[in-house]
């Protein structure tokens, strides 16, 4: 019985800029959305607009000029 279903294709993967990223962790950062609004405006998974924070500050993109961290203030 489930030979005869259609197979359903995944959806493409999406990749975004890291323009694009920085801009929606500001976003939340900021307060201007909160994570669950910029899920729906940018039809985003919350899973994923949770994690760019923590990478966008691993590979120091997110604030290039930041002069706040500890390391820096030494």
């Amino acid at each position: 019985m489930m030979e005869n279903m259609p197979k359903n294709k995944p959806r493409p993967r999406r990749r975004f800029t890291a323009d694009l990223k920085a801009e929606i962790v500001e976003m939340c950062l900021r307060g201007d959305r909160s994570v669950p609004e910029v899920v729906k405006d940018f039809y985003l998974t919350e899973t994923a607009v949770r994690l760019w924070p923590a990478r966008a500050d691993e590979s120091h993109q997110l604030r290039p000029s930041r002069t706040d961290s500890p390391a820096l203030s030494s």
